[in-house]
């Protein structure tokens, strides 16, 4: 496999280039190379930024780019990748975008048919999603919580019946408070794994039923601290539970037949058991 050299790096491009978020050995040969060898380097933190480069003896130019100015600067970097120059997009750790600011930069970019170039590399998410033991094959990324107690219960409650595993980022102290609201909005239940500090020196990943996660996390303060993300287990529908259509169905008919017969019909129509519907029906007029 033909490897990136400093030769390679292209004019006018904007590479997208994933920092550690941790360990600071999780950074690829590609990355350093881009780092090493583009125009500039549009960074979330300039410091930060500049303490990693210093690590790896990478000298460049760089450019403050956070959410507070990115709508502003994104045009003014437009115009020097349009001059052609080459520009690396890093955030303060892991994969720009992901969280993090340069979605107005890149949209301006592929707007211009100026050329994007992601390179892999460190995620959070992704990473405690691999290690959660919980369904990866589909998923959905929430990031932050909103940090009020009604925005993030309504943000729950509008889940509930999410089938796909669910990730969230979360910061030291709103944990408690959103455990508790899951707690409440998606049942005591709900399977919740806690990745804290991932690829760092005191990593931990914990999982239980989320009632008994907020119990573990109020045990010891040093399990709410550090960079947090949550995994929650997807809604399981209840393979015995009645489909809504059907359901629906079954309520047009019975104002016209008796519920027998409307039963035998819902249940041809929709491939049912016609006990099951009649046993239903019944319970609601009971009820």
């Amino acid at each position: 496999m033909k490897q990136l050299d400093r030769a390679e790096i292209s004019a006018s491009t904007l590479y997208i280039v994933p920092t550690p978020i941790g360990n600071l050995g999780d950074i690829t040969q590609r990355a350093l190379t881009v780092l090493s060898s583009v125009d500039l380097v549009a960074a979330e933190d300039t410091r930060h930024t500049g303490l990693l480069l210093q690590h790896f003896a990478i000298t460049a130019r760089l450019f403050a780019l956070h959410d507070h100015n990115e709508q502003q600067k994104a045009e003014l970097l437009l115009t020097k990748l349009q001059e052609g120059q080459s520009i690396a997009l890093v955030s303060d750790a892991g994969t720009p975008l992901i969280n993090d600011p340069g979605y107005h930069l890149v949209r301006r970019c592929r707007e211009a048919g100026i050329r994007v170039v992601p390179l892999p590399g460190a995620c959070a998410a992704i990473a405690a999603l691999s290690a959660a033991g919980l369904p990866s094959d589909r998923f959905c990324y929430e990031g932050f919580l909103p940090a009020k107690t009604k925005g993030r219960c309504d943000t729950l409650r509008a889940l509930v019946q999410e089938p796909r595993t669910l990730i969230f980022y979360e910061s030291t102290h709103r944990l408690l408070d959103s455990l508790q609201d899951m707690v409440t909005e998606l049942g005591a239940d709900r399977y919740v794994v806690l990745a804290r500090e991932l690829t760092k020196t005191w990593e931990s990943i914990y999982g239980a039923p989320v009632a008994e996660l907020l119990a573990w996390v109020k045990e010891d303060e040093n399990r709410r601290k550090g960079e947090m993300v949550l995994i929650v287990e997807g809604h399981k529908a209840d393979e015995e539970a009645l489909p809504p259509d059907a359901l629906r169905t079954l309520a047009l008919l019975q104002k016209e037949l008796p519920l027998k017969r409307a039963a035998a019909l819902t249940a041809e129509i929709h491939g049912l058991k016609k006990n099951a519907l009649y046993k239903y029906a019944l319970e609601q007029q009971e009820a």
